[in-house]
């Protein structure tokens, strides 16, 4: 049988062979590459169009941020994804998906970023309001909520707030007949009632307040913790904080304040200050559990560090966001004047002849109550509350949010949203008459405390250091502007921080209501 031909092949160049191997091996890799891509690409929020580098960084054009991303929402829709520098970041602006950030999900998104600022100021961020989450902010978290600013706490400091309640009205009278700087008024009560609860003094007046700069340290906080600093959204480039000068103005003003708190503490600690229980300020409790409880069970022990940065927390937050809204509160009534003659006469008749309003009158007083939530809504103190970060993938309104995400709520967008709100700019308390909306964290569409676990925890104490205060001046005076000044021209510009001031001060004639 003859034998089949055998096939010649010429001999591979070895060279060729590599060659082809290589090119079938790349094109292998970028049909699974993009296979892969395809499959895994999240599909994320509108977004706008970015800029390399600075990403969406210059949308948030302007002093106030919250307008911008408001801007931006009615635009691209209630959520948006932006890549802030490197940081990526959602903005919600509904009530709706507030609802989903805050309360559906809550615990995949109540960490907190890192923020520079906040590292510096807060003992590496060791407070209650930066502490990222974990076994340390809950132990902190309880104590804050069973200790400090229990019910029973609150009412226990009654009696500070009557007494600078009354110290206000005192100041006033003796302006007149001439115009008071009522801005200044309020910030004296504020900072008065908080530093008196918090730290049992008093440095509203005198040589002290001047020597301490209380107003100034207070100032500059409200600016280092704006919450939009640049060099935040380049973490990679922390030299840049360097470069704007915000670091060294962040040591300044945390030695301010430290070398204040161990002046404080070491009074505290002193043996001949004893306090019986119910006269104890939150320092006293702090350094109480500090000092003579063991760790908790969770192996949690307070440090002394620890402490101020707590109290730095309660004294700073506190101080201001009570002067915001009794500023803005007392402003809105004198620009409207129909809506002032409602609360005074709703006030008046509830205490009657009794120049004094008590805290057991409050409750009484529903349309001061509506004057305040009303305030809450077109003004809140934080318009952007402060940013979440999410600890792992989750899925808002069918986008994916991915881990390491930044979140913010507009709060002040939603307070003016026209789909929630019937003539949104107007000042109309009636609006909350027999409603059930409140501001206590159950109701997306009133949220100046935030809410879910991160709600600020010192909702009852804020809230009744406000009511108390706004139901005395509209019982104990009538308000006018001064000649020549119409509501119209009234300066109602802000400066954004953390919280948001009014820049120009609110000066009014205040006549006694009663002889």
């Amino acid at each position: 049988m003859a034998s089949l031909p055998r096939l010649q092949l010429d001999p591979i160049n070895p060279s060729f062979l590599l060659f082809a191997s290589s090119i079938l091996l790349l094109l292998l890799l970028k049909l699974l590459f993009k296979q892969t891509s395809t499959r895994t690409k999240p599909n994320l929020p509108p977004s706008p169009p970015k800029l390399p580098i600075i990403g969406n960084l210059h949308h948030l054009r302007g002093p106030s941020p919250h307008l911008s991303l408001r801007r931006l929402s009615t635009k691209f829709g209630p959520i948006i994804y932006l890549k802030l520098g490197q940081v990526p970041t959602v903005v919600v602006s509904s009530a709706k998906l507030a609802e989903s950030v805050l309360k559906t999900n809550d615990l995949s998104l109540c960490s907190r970023p890192p923020i520079f600022s906040a590292k510096h100021l807060f003992y590496n961020c060791t407070d209650i309001a930066f502490s990222p989450y974990g076994a340390y902010w809950r132990r902190i978290r309880k104590i804050c909520i069973l200790e400090l600013l229990s019910a029973k706490r609150v009412q226990s400091f009654g009696f500070v707030r009557e007494e600078e309640v009354a110290r206000l009205i005192s100041r006033i009278q003796e302006s007149y007949p001439c115009a008071v700087d009522l801005s200044k008024m309020l910030g004296l009560y504020a900072n008065a009632n908080i530093c008196r609860v918090a730290l049992g003094r008093d440095f509203s007046h005198g040589e002290e307040y001047d020597c301490h700069g209380f107003q100034k340290m207070l100032e500059q906080y409200q600016e280092l913790l704006g919450g939009f600093s640049i060099g935040d959204f380049f973490p990679s480039m922390e030299f840049i904080h360097n470069l704007t000068g915000l670091k060294f103005k962040l040591q300044e003003t945390f030695r301010c304040f430290d070398r204040l708190f161990d002046e404080i503490i070491n009074e505290h600690r002193n043996p001949d200050q004893h306090k019986d229980e119910h006269k104890k300020d939150l320092l006293d409790v702090l350094l109480d559990i500090m000092e003579n409880r063991s760790k908790s069970s969770d192996g949690i022990h307070l440090t002394i560090d620890n402490v101020k940065a707590i109290i730095l927390d309660m004294f700073a937050a506190g101080t201001d966001t009570t002067f915001i809204t009794l500023d803005w509160a007392m402003t809105e009534l004198v620009m409207n004047p129909k809506v002032l003659e409602t609360a005074q006469a709703e006030v008046r008749k509830v205490v009657g002849e009794r120049r004094v309003v008590l805290e057991d009158d409050l409750p009484q007083l529903e349309y001061v109550r509506a004057v305040i939530k009303e305030t809450f809504r077109l003004h809140p103190p934080a318009p952007v509350l402060l940013p979440r970060e999410s600890m792992e993938d989750i899925i808002i309104n069918g986008f994916d949010i991915p881990a390491k995400t930044r979140v913010f709520v507009n709060a002040w967008a939603i307070g003016r949203d026209p789909d929630l709100w019937k003539n949104p700019e107007s000042f109309m308390p009636e609006r909350f008459l027999h409603s059930v909306i409140d501001f206590k964290g159950q109701d997306f569409r009133l949220i100046p405390f935030g809410a879910g676990r991160r709600i600020c925890p010192a909702v009852s104490f804020g809230t009744v250091s406000v009511e108390l205060p706004l139901a005395q001046l509209l019982h104990s005076f009538d308000w006018d502007l001064p000649p020549g000044i119409e509501t119209k021209k009234l300066d109602l510009k802000e400066n954004f921080g953390i919280t948001m001031h009014r820049i120009t001060h609110l000066m009014v004639i205040a006549k006694p209501h009663f002889p």
